[in-house]
């Protein structure tokens, strides 16, 4: 008989995952319904400090910040304080940047990012300091040679300016290398209890038609160091599978799915093939047999229907498909965008996070 296979896992007490702070800033200019300045904070993707040039004030997002004020009773005085520093600044900073590129009117931004990751397992660590212009690069810190990297001919100015201050370049370098480290350490410590838990999804096979590829959909999964693909025989097929990105739950959770095409699989050769879930730091695999009997459609043979309940099975099929059409839409946008800029990822968070 057929069966849905669930191979349960084993948590160990310290999962292995790499751990990442990042401080995120955005300043634009011409932009309409949306803060002049904008600083977001997270810890392994979850927003947990908020700035924005409306409110002045820098915001816990998540309860357990609180405990910041244990170790720096002035932690969120300060912070307010550097951010209402940096709005000014990088408002200058467009104005410059407008000229040197030879811009009057319409929409610009200066954004930055840094931070830093460290590998909770082997211990490594690294760091990132950077700037990008209207959603291009314009500046990189290099942490070995302690000097800025300029992409752009716009950028040679600034990039030999900061070159020259060496003592500001050192803190720097100090500040990603060991400072950073050691309140991403505090963050994790803080927040514990969800920044370190692990949860298993669900599994499901799912299809439209009997036509249409099978997704496998995991939801429910935390953290978001994940693996899903389909396998043929016990090896990973790279062929004829469409993966799909790692989404937000509103309880906190992730979601993703993968699909697999089998227009050109024998029918008494679905069992070879098996969809796998791996969560980081986890030692055993969730691994679904691809099963006709398990998987979930709201396809249903039209000899069966009669005209009333066609008639609403078409409005729901409409429904779903425009549905899947706008995620596919927004999907192939995104990747689109990607494609055109490294910063897209970065101002799709900041969007998500005010809205």
């Amino acid at each position: 008989p057929s069966t849905l296979v669930i191979t349960f896992l084993f948590v160990p007490l310290c999962p292995t995952v790499l751990h990442a702070l990042r401080y995120f800033s955005t300043a634009s200019s011409g932009v309409p319904n949306f803060p002049e300045f904008v600083v977001v904070g997270l810890v392994d993707d979850v927003q947990m400090v908020h700035y924005d040039s409306n409110t002045q004030r820098a915001e816990a997002k998540q309860g357990w910040m609180e405990k910041v004020t244990a170790d720096d009773p002035r932690y969120w005085e300060k912070e307010t304080q550097v951010s209402k520093r940096d709005q000014e600044t990088y408002k200058d900073r467009i104005s410059t940047l407008k000229k040197r590129f030879n811009q009057t009117g319409g929409v610009h931004t200066y954004q930055r990012m840094y931070g830093c990751e460290w590998d909770d397992e082997t211990g490594v660590t690294n760091g990132f300091y950077q700037f990008g212009y209207d959603g291009e690069d314009f500046l990189a810190f290099d942490l070995k040679t302690k000097t800025w990297i300029a992409p752009t001919p716009q950028a040679v100015i600034t990039k030999h300016e900061w070159d020259r201050d060496a003592d500001q370049n050192e803190r720097w370098k100090n500040y990603l290398t060991q400072e950073c480290i050691d309140w991403l350490k505090k963050y994790l410590d803080y927040g514990r209890s969800s920044l370190l838990r692990t949860e298993l999804p669900s599994v499901s096979l799912l299809q439209k038609t009997p036509s249409s590829p099978v997704t496998c959909h995991a939801s429910g999964f935390y953290p978001n160091k994940i693996m899903l693909f389909w396998t043929r025989d016990g090896e990973e097929l790279l062929e004829d599978v469409d993966h799909g990105e790692i989404l937000h739950n509103h309880d906190g959770t992730f979601q993703k799915s993968v699909d697999l095409d089998l227009s050109s699989v024998k029918a008494e050769d679905w069992g070879r093939y098996s969809c796998v879930f791996q969560l980081s730091g986890v030692k055993k695999d969730i691994v679904t047999k691809l099963d006709p009997k398990v998987i979930k459609t709201n396809w249903v043979k039209p000899s069966d229907l009669t005209i009333p309940i066609i008639t609403a099975v078409a409005v729901i099929a409409v429904s779903l498909i425009a549905c899947i059409g706008f995620r596919v839409y927004k999907k192939k946008q995104g990747e689109e965008l990607k494609s055109i800029s490294p910063w897209t990822e970065f101002n799709h968070k900041i969007r998500d996070m005010l809205f």
